[in-house]
């Protein structure tokens, strides 16, 4: 018995420890599910338009691809540059190698190949002796080098034709794909990489109004001309019917009606948007802005002042990347002489005051401040009363213009009685 016992610190040691979970209050349970479940929505934010500007969009399942056929110039210039580098040199070489072929055959036809070395003979060609000298001749003859040592005669008719349409196909081939090439090369869209949008869009007071606010600047000295700005927010609605209607666009006013859309883009500008009655944010607050699933996508558009392209720069901010009460920081200044620009600051921002209700709750609050001020005038002028002479005399008195100030101090009071009554 003895052996077979076991000390109490072995078998404490041995024995596999159990550790216990803490029990969480219940409020803390039933809020862990929410906070996961928003972790993963955040973390499943899809974007419609990249920040440096790209649509996040595929097109599957195109059955009509002979609609790009139809437009192929347009085509081989969105084509990626190794594609098109290869279809450059591709159709240079199969039309080459096509010609050559046929000076080639018109040659092996007459017999020029059986009387190379007769000098009696006088072949459709001179000194074409075989498929890479009839190749050589193509190449000469549709890049008009002419080195002079091959050379059609006038004793071939049918070579004279082929010389024809070579050289007008090789002429439609250089203005093609040349035209490709150049366009290519000159697309604006490198110019929009030094168009730049702040990182973050911020919400803050301006002039007693929430407004939404994002930064805009040109990198370049050359400048942007008739730059315009334009705001979408994509977001997902259902209609009072039940239909769902997925990435929905709505119009964000940038200042369209004021002309303030019409940008002078010499250095950073702060585009607004205030938050009013036809704004899509005018039932946002801080809290629900954080629960969205929105986007805002901004276009920035001008043409470039060394070539007239029209260039256009996109960018966009989801919902984390829209700062509630924050201002950005100031970045110019006044030089001996000039004004400077500092880029370092161009996307910082800093907190101010802003109050975290909606632009509606907010309207609602100041028009409720305003009403006890006017029913308070008309309560005390209705409680000190007039003589009834005076009355009398006022009655008679009594003009249009009294009258309605009049009905409004009655609707003002009868107002205000509403709301005590429903404070009781």
């Amino acid at each position: 018995f003895a052996g077979s016992s076991k000390n109490p610190m072995e078998q404490d040691v041995e024995s596999p420890a159990i550790i216990r979970q803490p029990k969480l209050p219940k409020q803390a349970r039933e809020d862990l599910p929410k906070q996961l479940a928003e972790m993963d929505r955040t973390k499943k934010i899809q974007r419609y338009v990249q920040k440096d500007g790209k649509c996040n969009v595929h097109h599957g399942n195109v059955r009509e691809t002979y609609r790009y056929l139809t437009d192929i110039f347009t085509t081989l210039v969105d084509l990626k540059w190794r594609f098109n580098l290869f279809i450059f040199v591709l159709v240079y070489t199969v039309t080459w190698l096509f010609f050559g072929f046929m000076w080639w055959l018109i040659a092996y036809l007459r017999g020029d190949l059986d009387h190379i070395a007769d000098n009696q003979w006088t072949p459709c060609v001179n000194n074409l002796n075989g498929f890479v000298s009839a190749f050589l001749f193509s190449i000469e003859t549709e890049t008009t080098i002419g080195y002079g040592y091959r050379v059609i005669t006038d004793k071939c008719p049918e070579g004279i034709v082929l010389l024809l349409v070579q050289s007008v196909l090789g002429s439609i081939v250089n203005a093609f794909m040349v035209g490709c090439m150049f366009v290519k090369i000159s697309q604006p869209k490198k110019r929009a990489e030094t168009l730049v949008f702040s990182t973050n869009a911020v919400i803050s007071m301006r002039d007693g109004r929430l407004c939404l606010m994002f930064r805009v600047g040109d990198l370049r000295n050359s400048h942007i001309v008739e730059a315009s700005i334009r705001a979408k927010l994509i977001k997902s609605k259902q209609t009072k019917e039940g239909e769902f209607i997925p990435l929905n666009q709505t119009d964000i006013n940038v200042g369209y009606n004021t002309g303030d859309d019409r940008l002078f883009l010499v250095s950073p500008l702060i585009i607004c948007h205030e938050i009013n009655q036809n704004s899509p944010f005018w039932e946002i607050s801080q809290a629900h802005l954080a629960k969205e699933e929105l986007e805002i996508v901004v276009i920035l558009e001008g043409m470039v002042e060394a070539t007239g392209m029209t260039c256009q720069a996109r960018s966009s901010y989801v919902s984390s990347e829209i700062k509630w009460g924050y201002r950005f920081t100031p970045v110019l200044t006044l030089e001996d002489g000039f004004y400077e620009v500092d880029y370092n600051s161009f996307h910082d921002i800093y907190e101010t005051n802003t109050p975290a209700c909606s632009a509606k709750e907010l309207a609602d609050m100041t028009n409720r401040t305003r009403l006890p001020l006017t029913w308070s005038l008309a309560s005390k002028l209705s409680q000190q009363g007039l003589p009834e002479s005076e009355q009398e005399g006022q009655e008679t008195k009594t003009t249009p213009d009294n009258q309605e100030k009049s009905q409004q101090t009655e609707r003002n009071g009868d107002i205000a009685n509403i709301e005590s009554e429903s404070k009781v």
